[in-house]
């Protein structure tokens, strides 16, 4: 069974940093492409930052870009996301997602059926 576990989230001041974590289990974890997805109440589920596997590569939003930094880890099947400088509009639930290599690119695979993901982790940036 697929199980992918996000942990972090939080309460923050805008400004402030969090650190998400996510661990994999049931799945071949190299074999994937590894991302985070977030959706705020009332908004359309977006891919915040993902690995490409096939070509080594990472992906970030527009808006994640050089404030948040994914890193994962092979062996230990976990991945991280270092958010900083957050802003109210970062709020928003905080999801792990994997999906086959096989679907690339991941910043439009992890949104589809054929990606996995488990429980959201809650991040609320506060004004």
């Amino acid at each position: 069974e697929v199980q992918l576990q996000a942990s972090g989230g939080g309460l923050v001041q805008a400004g402030g940093s969090l650190r998400l974590s996510c661990v994999g289990s049931g799945f071949d974890f190299d074999d994937y492409d590894i991302g985070w997805i977030r959706q705020a109440p009332g908004t359309e589920r977006e891919t915040v930052a993902c690995f490409r596997n096939r070509d080594g590569t990472i992906y970030y939003s527009a808006s994640a870009k050089g404030r948040f930094f994914i890193s994962r880890d092979n062996t230990k099947k976990t991945a991280v996301l270092r958010m900083e400088t957050l802003r109210s509009e970062d709020t928003a639930d905080y999801y792990c997602a994997a999906v086959s290599q096989l679907f690339s690119p991941c910043e439009s695979s992890m949104l589809s059926h054929f990606a996995y993901s488990g429980r959201g982790t809650l991040v609320t940036v506060s004004s």
